[in-house]
């Protein structure tokens, strides 16, 4: 699975709106600065975003973005869907809309099972446990086997 760079800044830029006073708008450029995100590409970005809900935005000299919700209610999921579709694909399709034969035929299941991981952390981190620093026990514990930060 590959972690797109509109996705990583996607998360990027939904954490730094997680982590603001509560109640208070962030502009674009200040989003963009403090993560070192390419202005015009985060644009297009926190347009995906609410264009999905995931954040609303306002104008005027106070203006920027806000998320739509509670922190603690957004996913990493739900900002990963919002600006690249499906969390796992294969050649473009979703696992279930797939269909292998003969010596293929285990790939199905395989592609379902990695699709079921990639949720389980992906959905299981909100942007409140990461503007926290608290990651979720469950995902802490992945990250805690040494074999998990080596590249084969």
């Amino acid at each position: 699975m590959r972690i797109s760079a509109k996705a990583d800044y996607a998360v990027r830029a939904a954490i730094t709106l997680a982590a603001a006073e509560p109640g208070t708008d962030v502009a674009a450029e200040v989003i963009a600065r403090s993560q070192d995100i390419p202005h015009k590409f985060l644009e297009a970005i926190l347009t995906d975003l609410r264009r999905d809900g995931v954040v609303t935005s306002s104008r005027g000299s106070r203006g920027g973005y806000r998320l739509s919700r509670a922190a603690n209610q957004v996913t990493v999921a739900d900002v990963i869907r919002a600006v690249d579709g499906p969390l796992v694909s294969v050649r473009g399709e979703r696992p279930p809309d797939l269909a292998y034969v003969g010596a293929a035929e285990q790939l199905l299941p395989l592609w379902i099972g990695l699709r079921a991981n990639v949720r389980f952390v992906l959905e299981g981190v909100t942007l409140a446990d990461l503007a926290s620093g608290r990651l979720p026990g469950r995902i802490k514990k992945l990250v805690a086997d040494p074999q998990a930060w080596e590249n084969p």
